[in-house]
């Protein structure tokens, strides 16, 4: 390890050797597939970690990542090659969905005592999961008295400290809407860029718990879920793992629970036996 270099004298080109241990760590770790037509984009973000561990050459990087002393900085290259686009309330037909079909059929019963339970899988900086409160609560304006918790779940730790803080600057409010941004932030939108940045309401993250989860290890969760969103997420994994990943999807929701989806992710495998579709992307537990 070179201590005095800067990102101009490192060695730019990711070899053939060095992308294929990449590949195949970050495949044992999360299960994602990283083909060749991402190696661009994971040789400019390993970059950025050469130059902050201070190396010479993306060579010493991937030999430090992937040998005994470089186990912490896997979350860090994890956070790297992983994608991390989202948006409030992003593809508005789920929440739709969620606001007008599946919590007012679950309203009297949670309202008598039931526990009520979402799971954004795959929760990225936070977007999902608080618009997932913030839906609950139009329903549920007294969520904070009743049985109502949202668990928000990363594989990458540094977003899962970001949901933890839920505080969001200009990039993630760019396209606020008004009605959102009151129902997030408390605040009218024009406020809310004004000042540059905002905080999630109080109410809405007392109702979110986050935590760091690898999806292909075991999870430690009790009971379960009403709804699960597992979008984007999936389409990273190869099929076996997706095909393994949508039964335990099936086995970890309540009968007559939901799975929301991306747009470009299809349930495939046994787990279809399980789940009818019940609209765009949605899919509902036998």
């Amino acid at each position: 390890m070179n201590t005095g270099s800067s990102l101009e004298t490192v060695t730019l080109a990711l070899k053939d050797s060095d992308f294929a241990k990449i590949s195949t760590l970050v495949h044992a770790i999360s299960g994602i597939v990283l083909p060749d037509n991402k190696r661009p984009m994971v040789q400019s973000r390993l970059l950025r970690r050469v130059q902050a561990l201070k190396m010479s050459t993306l060579s010493d990087y991937v030999e430090f990542v992937t040998g005994p002393a470089g186990m912490a900085e896997r979350n860090h290259l994890l956070s790297a090659v992983t994608t991390n686009v989202t948006a409030f309330f992003r593809e508005t037909h789920h929440f739709e969905t969620l606001e007008k079909v599946i919590l007012p059929a679950l309203k009297k019963g949670v309202l008598a005592g039931r526990r009520l339970r979402l799971w954004s899988a795959g929760c990225s900086s936070g977007e999902e999961p608080f618009s997932l409160a913030a839906s609950v609560m139009t329903v549920f304006p007294n969520a904070s008295q009743l049985d109502i918790r949202i668990l928000a779940t990363d594989i990458d730790q540094i977003m899962v400290e970001h949901v933890r803080a839920g505080k969001y600057g200009a990039d993630a409010l760019r396209d606020l809407e008004n009605d959102w941004s009151g129902r997030l932030f408390g605040l009218p939108a024009k406020e809310v860029m004004r000042r540059g940045s905002a905080e999630i309401a109080a109410p809405l993250q007392a109702m979110v718990r986050c935590k760091s989860l690898n999806l292909q290890e075991d999870w430690p969760m009790k009971g379960l879920f009403d709804v699960i969103f597992c979008r984007n997420v999936v389409i990273y994994f190869d099929k076996q793992t997706q095909e393994r990943l949508w039964s335990r999807f099936a086995a970890a929701l309540q009968p007559g629970g939901y799975l929301m989806i991306g747009h470009s992710e299809r349930v495939t495998g046994a787990a279809l036996s399980a789940f009818s579709p019940e609209g765009i992307t949605t899919y509902r537990r036998h």
